[in-house]
């Protein structure tokens, strides 16, 4: 398999005729379209699931992780991890859009699919949930790790930030310590079960996961990946067994989600301006969004807003407001 083999046909919709084979120490398989599992040949230190393009038109990570890709199977990359790649939603990737029907990142964990109507992208995470729960059925004792790279609809204060799903067993210091290692601006926590791929790893598998958010979706070829180098970095780290990369900038900004809003109804109108960045604060009191007579409102004396955006579907998160949290451990 030559080493643009993984995007390219999964982008055009086919699978080669050689669907396993041994290079540099390990050996691959590729179980499915966009699915990739490479074992190395001794002893693994942790079992690593990467998956992008859950959203279609986030590139960025896809063309991240295709050039990781390359450099393990020509050689100049080491692996010391079992490791699943996943191009989460490649029918979309394919139409440069967000999804074809729904939202495929809502679909996972306890209420999984049963609120959408059936589609290919129904179908496809039942697929992904099967091959993730698949991967770490082996029970190896291995450390087990999830990371979900997406981007952006809209610009961000925090450029590269990162959520971790809600975990009543709380967080294993070594994901915030390569978290810290990515030069990542921000981590978010989630205070509630969501529907995100993240989530389903966290609680099915008990696996370390977060998703990650860098910078903002644009189209094959137009992404900057120089400014996601700190990320390629220690993303090379985990799998390949090495030391994280130190850290270069200002520490970690904390937050945990305060409140969600959520479009129930067709007359929701989201009260602040459209082009309004992720991360902008604002004061108590303040009209966040309106429906049925209803008001969000901003409810502590700071609160940062995160992904809103009024024309999601009904029932699905419409923004979520955060507060700080420095004081939180793990």
């Amino acid at each position: 398999m030559s080493n643009r083999d993984f995007l390219r046909q999964t982008l055009a919709g086919t699978l080669p005729a050689r669907r396993h084979g041994e290079s540099a120490g390990f050996v691959w398989r590729w179980l499915d379209e966009g699915v990739m599992e490479l074992s190395p040949s001794g002893r693994a230190q942790a079992a690593v699931v990467l998956s992008a393009g859950v959203h279609g038109n986030e590139t960025a990570p896809v063309e991240l992780l295709a050039d990781l890709l390359d450099e393990l199977l020509s050689g100049r990359r080491r692996l010391a991890v079992r490791l699943l790649v996943v191009l989460g939603n490649p029918a979309a990737l394919r139409a440069g859009r967000r999804y074809l029907v729904n939202d495929m990142n809502r679909m996972f964990g306890q209420k999984g699919i049963a609120d959408f109507t059936p589609s290919g992208e129904t179908a496809r995470s039942l697929v992904l949930s099967q091959h993730l729960l698949g991967f770490f059925a082996v029970d190896d004792g291995l450390p087990r790790w999830h990371l979900d790279l997406h981007t952006a609809i809209r610009g961000s204060l925090h450029p590269r930030f990162a959520l971790r799903p809600f975990r009543a067993r709380g967080y294993a210091p070594s994901l915030l310590s390569w978290l810290e290692a990515a030069a990542l601006d921000a981590l978010v926590t989630h205070r509630a079960q969501g529907a995100t791929f993240t989530h389903f790893s966290s609680e099915s598998v008990d696996a370390m996961s977060a998703t990650l958010e860098l910078g903002k979706a644009l189209p094959f070829g137009a992404n900057d990946l120089v400014q996601f180098s700190a990320v390629s970095r220690a993303l090379a780290a985990l799998i390949g067994g090495l030391p994280l990369p130190v850290r270069d900038g200002p520490p970690l900004k904390r937050y945990r989600v305060s409140q969600q809003i959520t479009r129930n109804s067709e007359d929701f109108a989201l009260l602040i301006p459209a082009d309004t960045l992720n991360f902008t604060e604002f004061q108590r009191g303040e009209p966040l969004a309106r429906e049925h007579g209803r008001e969000y409102r901003v409810e502590q004396a700071r609160e940062w807003i995160l992904f809103p955006n009024p024309s999601v579907a009904l029932g699905l998160r419409a923004g979520l407001m955060l507060v700080e949290a420095p004081e939180e451990a793990g």
